[in-house]
């Protein structure tokens, strides 16, 4: 994370500050560098995980009054050229919640409430109970395998597909798509847009399949809200919110179910406690979003005017990165941060962020989450790592905090 020097902060004048670059943010343990980051430079000018220059973050009360701030723009209209601004989408896929303002962000979150609504999760109970099960009778005869592979990633990807209405001979392993956007394979530079083209192959053709015939799902209803309703989304609207909710649908989850079991295959006393009450793992899924959670940086923020955040001035247009994982490892807010505590008071963590653009999934992730654990406690009452943990390997990705394997015995 390279710096440069910002007038308004003395800190970021201090050589001590030459930091690397995000891009380089070490996968296995990126808290350290956050930590320093606190300490002597809290708000900082880096280079982004594009190359281009950025702001970056890290204390909790900084980041927690950023996530609410109007003034902070998610519309990249507002960022400056050469500004960072994410992966590139058409306007089909990219007329989506994370790239919006009030009002037309108000508009959309309306649609999505309305027809995501608590029963709607709930009802997902049983199902994603019975997959879970399923899941692991297929594995529970090898005594090994890789719990992302065949457990943490399929689980949320069939919940998603059943809560779109995606057909059972349509669905498949979405993570390619994913991986192509997220962690880019530089020596494949063409996968991203195979993938690009793929979902909105996929997505023109789901939509049309449920206009025609209409299913009790939440896509169905997202596409009666929008033909009946006055302020109706636009066709690029209604595809764009169908590739979100599947996108951030089940990618989050899958690194929070895995991040989550690492955790307590690393803290066997803390392991043995939720086993012998599993009555505990619904607040424990709070401390695992805190201690490990999916996102280390929130949505990328343009400031529509020059704003202060910590006395250090930064002027508008310019890239502001919130990091979620600092400011919930901040110890001024959480003590001891970087020791897992199910008995915690997790109240205010940021994993799922905070002021408008608080994650509309997060009831559902809650959930999948309790469910997985409490299934693969219940049947697995053996389960370790299979490796040492020096050896696992994360995605290499400055933004999303995840396991690429975890290797396991039971």
């Amino acid at each position: 994370m390279t710096t440069t020097n910002a007038p308004a902060n003395d800190q970021a004048n201090d050589p001590a500050n030459d930091l690397p670059d995000l891009p380089g943010l070490p996968t296995s343990d990126p808290y350290a560098l956050y930590e320093r980051l606190r300490e002597t430079a809290p708000v900082q000018r880096i280079t982004g995980p594009d190359g281009q220059p950025a702001w970056i973050v890290t204390r909790y009360d900084d980041v927690r009054q950023a996530l609410a701030d109007p003034r902070l723009s998610l519309d990249k209209k507002n960022a400056l050229p050469g500004n960072y601004r994410g992966f590139s989408l058409p306007p089909a896929l990219d007329a989506n919640l994370l790239n919006m303002d009030p009002p037309d962000h108000t508009r959309i979150r309306r649609f999505v409430v309305q027809a995501f609504t608590p029963g709607r999760t709930e009802k997902l109970r049983e199902p994603i109970r019975r997959t879970a099960d399923d899941l692991l009778d297929a594995v529970a005869p090898d005594g090994r395998t890789d719990l992302i592979a065949a457990y943490a990633a399929p689980l949320p990807i069939a919940v998603i597909c059943e809560l779109l209405g995606v057909p059972p001979g349509d669905r498949r392993d979405f993570r390619d798509w994913t991986d192509a956007l997220i962690a880019p394979d530089p020596a494949r530079p063409g996968l991203a847009k195979e993938a690009v083209v793929s979902m909105l192959g996929f997505f023109t053709g789901l939509i049309a399949h449920k206009r025609a015939e209409p299913g009790d799902d939440l896509l169905s209803a997202l596409i009666a809200a929008r033909d009946g309703a006055d302020d109706r989304l636009s066709e690029d609207e209604l595809m764009s919110l169908a590739f979100l909710i599947l996108f951030a649908g089940y990618e989050n989850t899958i690194q929070l179910i895995g991040n989550a079991t690492l955790a307590l295959l690393r803290e066997p006393d803390q392991l043995a406690a939720l086993r012998a009450e599993p009555g505990r793992i619904p607040g424990a899924v709070e401390e695992f979003l805190r201690y490990e959670g999916p996102a280390l940086l929130a949505l990328r923020r343009f400031p529509v005017e020059d704003i202060t955040i910590a006395g250090v001035t930064v002027p508008a247009g310019e890239t502001v990165m919130l990091s979620l994982a600092s400011a919930n490892r901040d110890p001024h807010r959480f003590p001891d941060p970087d020791r897992l505590d199910l008995d915690r008071d997790t109240a205010g963590h940021l994993a799922l962020g905070h002021g408008i653009h608080y994650c509309l999934g997060a009831p559902l992730a809650r959930l999948e989450t309790e469910i997985a654990l409490t299934a693969l406690l219940e049947r697995l009452p053996r389960l370790a790592l299979d490796v040492p943990y020096e050896q696992l390997r994360w995605r290499p990705s400055a933004r999303a905090r995840g396991l690429l394997e975890l290797p396991v015995r039971y």
